[in-house]
């Protein structure tokens, strides 16, 4: 059975790979290791291992590994759906959220996210195969939520994020991401400097990166397929 540092090393040399195969400096690409489930002692393990960026998606368990790692300076992503009682507690212990699709929690964020802090930075989601069980925007409710939480204060927009509907052929994956990077490509020609795609996961981040991917998030490959938390 492989480890956590192992894991992680097969991961980045996948990235490196990926990047390379395209034309891209690997060093463009981050990896966010997804750690929901998982305990704190898996995150310290990967921590020591050099990564520095984890993505949590349920408010509570987030928290409670900020609180107990935070002698570490990790970076903290809030990746899951976001409900209205929970802002405050994302607004106030993490650093990104990547899965904004109201402006109504957008607002929460930034009145509840501490002066003291830096800007909390977002990724909008995007619901780019149309799915109904999947949360996010419609592609063409992108444009018109992007320019309303650019002008929020205490919020950075970064970009956009989405989980495609799983699919096996390589191609058929790139389409997806291929979307999702128009879609940045339009909202920068419209004025908003965006630098992030969040998109790409353990079984498809070489498509993701093929089309342009800047932060991947890998939870299966690093962590294994189950965690108790």
């Amino acid at each position: 059975m492989t480890t956590i540092s192992e894991n992680l090393q097969a991961v980045r040399t996948r990235i490196e790979a990926a990047a390379l195969t395209r034309g891209r400096r690997p060093g463009d690409i981050a990896l966010l290791a997804v750690s929901k489930t998982w305990p704190a002692t898996a995150v310290r393990e990967a921590a020591a291992a050099g990564q520095t960026a984890f993505g949590e998606n349920y408010v509570q368990e987030g928290l409670a590994k900020i609180a107990e790692l935070r002698s570490l300076g990790l970076q903290w992503h809030f990746i899951g759906p976001l409900q209205s009682n929970k802002t405050r507690d994302v607004a106030e212990a993490f650093d990104w959220v990547h899965a904004v699709d109201r402006l109504k929690i957008a607002e929460r964020l930034s009145a509840q996210r501490p002066e003291e802090r830096p800007p909390l930075q977002i990724c909008l989601q995007v619901n780019i195969s149309g799915e109904d069980s999947k949360s996010g925007l419609s592609p063409d409710a992108v444009a018109t939520l992007a320019h309303e939480v650019a002008l929020l204060p205490r919020l950075q927009l970064r970009g956009l994020m989405a989980i495609p509907e799983p699919v096996a052929d390589f191609e058929q994956q790139r389409q997806a991401f291929r979307a999702l990077r128009e879609l940045q490509e339009n909202l920068i020609k419209d004025g908003l400097p965006l630098d992030t795609l969040s998109m790409g996961m353990s079984d498809d981040l070489e498509a993701a990166i093929a089309e342009g991917a800047t932060i991947v998030r890998v939870g299966s490959a690093i962590f294994g397929e189950r965690g108790k938390a």
